[in-house]
């Protein structure tokens, strides 16, 4: 059956591939790729650790470790692979990993061929990825394999009673660091022992970035004196929202980081917004310029830092995007109040008054005069700034375990 839904999905995607870039990237990245591994791996002498990410989000997540491991075991060479194009179009030349690939098809027999091919001491998954065959081949091989971040919820497959066959794969698994203390119960719940309550992995990336800012001297200048609104990995569904909030805001900048950006996502923003307005890559051409539209990858963890407040977008469409890059500067998080409820800092956040979900203009606009008045936004700042410093460690731990695993 398992073989069956592989099999559909991977004809699904090849349909697609003529009227979708995104299809064609998955497709063509995965032409040829165990030969590619073959000829990448012919003279590797050294351990293997594989980590794998399904796209950038879980990468970011993988990263202090990542970082961890290239300064802790010197003699290990760390191969990365990615699910989705979203993660490895974006890192493929990312100079912390020895091999980037993407992650085969998992039939039995591709596994077999990568665990084979790359013989790794050690495989990571990051957060969701329970991939049976791949597993499986690590599993037989007596390969250790732990999930880091993962989180788990009781609606979830594997605690239901049909959900025996995948409940099968996660008893595979030799060790788990979840993101909160639900996740080891529902695990013990179906017998599995080895756990440790870590947090997440993020929680240490994002205290990394705000530790290690980057000179943005033209966003600094746009900034000056002023107060400015960040908004990051917005998508037009967001943009209703958030549209009449910046033409009327006029005591705002605002910095708009769309999280597809290609010519048509640009126009469409462009299109909404009725103040002055520039690109990142044309800001030298203006200087009285009141939002920032950003037409260039790899800026928003470093924006956040320019802000006074922030929206992140995507909970209006498929699910919020990363909220602990803006919490972490210890400023008020603004989002969709639609697809949140997964995201354990998103929930911690509104309990605790450092972060709210809108749902239309009004709302946003009452939310944001609240957030304003002085002792309301110090309590939101603070908030957020603490509970990011409350829950960093997790790559510490997960560290521990790797070295007394690799001896």
């Amino acid at each position: 059956m398992y073989s069956i839904f592989i099999h559909v999905l991977r004809l699904l995607i090849t349909l697609a591939v003529p009227f979708h870039t995104k299809a064609a990237l998955f497709v063509s990245g995965r032409k040829h790729l165990l030969s590619r591994l073959n000829q990448a791996f012919a003279e590797n002498n050294h351990p293997v650790i594989w980590v794998h990410a399904a796209s950038l989000g879980e990468f970011e997540q993988a990263r202090p470790i990542l970082e961890r491991i290239k300064s802790d075991l010197p003699r290990h060479k760390i191969l990365l692979t990615f699910y989705s194009p979203s993660g490895y179009e974006v890192r493929k030349n990312y100079s912390g990993a020895d091999y980037v690939f993407y992650l085969p098809w998992d039939y039995s027999s591709h596994m077999q061929r990568f665990v084979n091919i790359t013989k790794p001491v050690l495989a990571i998954f990051i957060k969701y990825e329970f991939w049976k065959n791949a597993i499986g081949a690590l599993h037989e091989k007596h390969i250790p394999v732990i999930s880091v971040s993962s989180i788990f919820r009781s609606g979830q497959v594997y605690f239901q009673w049909y959900g025996g066959s995948q409940r099968a794969i996660l008893s595979k698994i030799s060790h788990f660091f979840v993101q909160n203390q639900i996740s080891v119960e529902l695990l013990k719940r179906i017998g599995i022992r080895d756990i440790t309550h870590s947090g997440d992995t993020r929680f240490d990336r994002v205290q990394q970035l705000v530790r290690s800012p980057k000179s943005l001297p033209l966003v600094e200048k746009f900034k000056s004196d002023d107060k400015v609104f960040v908004i990051g990995s917005s998508w037009p569904e967001d943009m209703t929202v958030l549209s009449p909030f910046i033409n009327d805001e006029k005591s705002l900048k605002f910095i708009i980081a769309p999280h597809e950006i290609n010519a048509t996502a640009l126009k469409q923003v462009e299109t909404v917004i009725h103040r002055k307005l520039i690109r990142y890559s044309q800001i030298e051409q203006a200087s009285d310029a009141e939002v920032l539209l950003i037409d260039n990858v790899g800026l928003l963890s470093q924006l956040y830092r320019f802000g006074e407040f922030a929206y992140v977008g995507g909970a209006f469409g498929k699910g919020l995007h990363n909220i602990l890059e803006a919490a972490a500067y210890g400023i008020p998080v603004f989002f969709g109040n639609k697809k949140y409820q997964k995201f354990q800092e998103a929930t911690d956040l509104i309990m605790r008054g450092g972060a709210f979900e809108v749902n239309d203009f009004a709302d946003l606009k009452e939310k944001y005069e609240n957030v304003t008045i002085p002792e309301n936004f110090i309590r939101a700042c603070e908030t957020n700034r603490m509970y990011v410093e409350e829950n960093t460690g997790a790559t510490n731990k997960v560290m521990e375990y790797i070295n007394r695993t690799l001896g």
